[in-house]
C-alpha cells in the first residue's frame, strides 16, 4: 500500500497534470453562516465559470479547478486545522479565506509558515497580513479588501465632514479584533482632526443586553454613536438604543454589509450609514455581470463577502496564468506585482512587500429598506 501510494503522489504530475487544487475556508457554520454561505457561493460560481469556459490557461495548458470546500465553523482553533489539512492532506496551490479576522489571523501563520499563497476576502485586520511580532508584512499572505486603518480613518473624516458630528460616542466587541482595531482608529483619527470622544464602551461577544452602556453613553451628549459590529449584532443595539430614547445617528463599519441588518432591524437601521467594500447601485460593468450571474444562480443580490470572495477567486486566477506554471511559489510571487486588477470591488494592485490591495471604499446609506451608495472614498 505505502508503495501504491508513494507511486500515485509521485505520478501526480502526470495523471493530474489537468487539475489546479484550490482551498476554500470559509465560516460555514457557527456565528457567521450568512458570510459562509455568501462566500461559497461565490467560490463555486467563479470556478463553475472557469470551468465551463473549458478551464484557465496555464503555461499553454488548459487546466480544470479543483475547489476544496472546508468549514471553519467560525472557531479560531478549527480554522487552523482546516488550513493545515487544505496544505498537507489536499495539497492545494492557494487558499482562498478565511474571512472573518477572527479566523483569519490564525490562519495565516499557518499559511505564512507552509509558504502557501492565501487570500482573505474580508478580513480587514491589519495583524491578517502584517507579522504582529516583528511588525513585518507576511510574504505568502493577501486580502481583497482594505484594511481597518484605511476604513476607520474613512468613517472619521466622514463622520465629521460630511454628518457634521463634533461629538461621537464608540460602542465595540472587545473580543473582536477587528472591531477593537476599528474603534482606537476611529478615535485617533476623529480626536486629530478636532472632534471629541464623548464615552467609549465595550461588550464580549455573545452578550444581549446593552442598556447599561446605551445609558452612559445617552448622558455623554454625542452627536453621533459609531456601532462597528456584525450585521446580526447591530440591530439588537441599535434597537436597545432608541427604547431608551436615543436619536442621535448610527455610524457602522463593514460587518453590517448583509441584507439580514435590514431583516433584523427594519425601520430602526432606516437612515444609518456605514462604511463598505462595494455599491450594488452604482456598479461598473463587470460588477453588473457579476451581479446578474449572482442573482440568477441564487436569486439575491450578492453582498460584499460574495463580491470579494468573487475577486479573490479572480486574483487568484490572474496570478495563475501570469506565473505560467502551477507552483506555490510562483502563484504568489505573480501576485504581488499583479500592476492592475479589475474587479468586482473596484481596481486594485499589490506594490512587493504588501498582501494590502491599493482600493478605494464606499459609504452606504440605508433608505427605503435598501443599501444605497452615498460617497466614495480613494486611498
Amino acid at each position: 500500500m505505502l508503495t501504491i501510494t508513494s507511486m500515485a503522489l509521485v505520478g501526480c504530475k502526470s495523471s493530474a497534470a489537468l487539475t489546479i487544487p484550490i482551498g476554500l475556508n470559509a465560516e460555514l457554520t457557527g456565528g457567521l453562516p450568512v458570510v459562509g454561505a455568501s462566500c461559497k457561493n461565490a467560490a463555486l460560481m467563479a470556478v463553475k465559470e472557469v470551468n465551463d469556459a473549458g478551464g484557465l490557461t496555464v503555461g499553454g495548458k488548459q487546466y480544470q479547478i479543483k475547489l476544496f470546500v472546508e468549514d471553519n465553523g467560525y472557531k479560531a482553533d478549527q480554522s487552523v486545522a482546516v488550513q493545515q489539512k487544505l496544505i498537507t492532506q489536499d495539497n492545494v496551490v492557494a487558499i482562498v479565506g478565511p474571512n472573518a479576522s477572527v479566523m483569519a489571523v490564525p490562519a495565516s501563520e499557518i499559511a505564512e509558515s507552509s509558504k502557501v499563497l492565501m487570500i482573505s476576502p474580508w478580513s480587514t485586520n491589519p495583524n491578517t497580513t502584517i507579522d504582529s511580532k516583528t511588525g513585518q508584512p507576511k510574504k505568502y499572505v493577501f486580502r481583497a479588501c482594505f484594511i481597518d486603518t484605511f476604513q476607520a480613518s474613512v468613517d472619521a473624516k466622514f463622520a465629521m465632514n460630511k454628518l457634521g458630528a463634533k461629538r461621537v460616542a464608540i460602542l465595540y466587541d472587545l473580543g473582536n479584533d477587528a472591531f477593537v482595531g476599528q474603534s482606537t482608529f476611529f478615535k485617533n483619527t476623529f480626536t486629530q482632526l478636532g472632534g471629541t470622544i464623548t464615552d467609549v464602551e465595550t461588550y464580549t461577544t455573545g452578550d444581549k443586553d446593552f442598556s447599561a452602556q446605551f445609558t452612559k453613553i445617552k448622558a455623554s451628549n454625542p452627536d453621533l454613536i459609531f456601532l462597528p459590529s456584525m450585521y446580526n449584532e447591530a440591530p439588537v443595539q441599535i434597537k436597545q438604543a432608541h427604547a431608551l430614547g436615543i436619536k442621535v445617528p448610527f455610524l457602522g463599519t463593514d460587518g453590517w454589509s448583509s441584507q439580514d441588518l435590514i431583516t433584523l432591524g427594519g425601520k430602526d437601521v432606516e437612515g444609518c450609514f456605514f462604511s463598505a467594500h462595494y455599491a450594488p447601485d452604482i456598479a461598473t460593468p463587470i460588477a453588473q455581470k457579476f451581479i446578474a450571474d449572482y442573482k440568477t444562480a441564487y436569486g439575491a443580490v450578492p453582498d460584499d463577502v460574495a463580491a470579494l470572495c468573487y475577486d479573490s477567486f479572480g486574483l487568484l486566477f490572474q496570478a495563475l496564468k501570469t506565473a505560467g506554471k502551477v507552483d506555490r511559489q510562483a502563484v504568489r510571487d505573480a501576485l504581488a506585482t499583479i500592476p492592475n486588477y479589475q474587479g468586482v470591488t473596484g481596481t486594485m494592485q499589490f506594490k512587493e512587500g504588501s498582501g494590502d490591495p491599493i482600493k478605494s471604499a464606499v459609504m452606504l446609506q440605508i433608505k427605503n429598506g435598501k443599501f444605497v451608495y452615498y460617497s466614495t472614498a480613494e486611498p
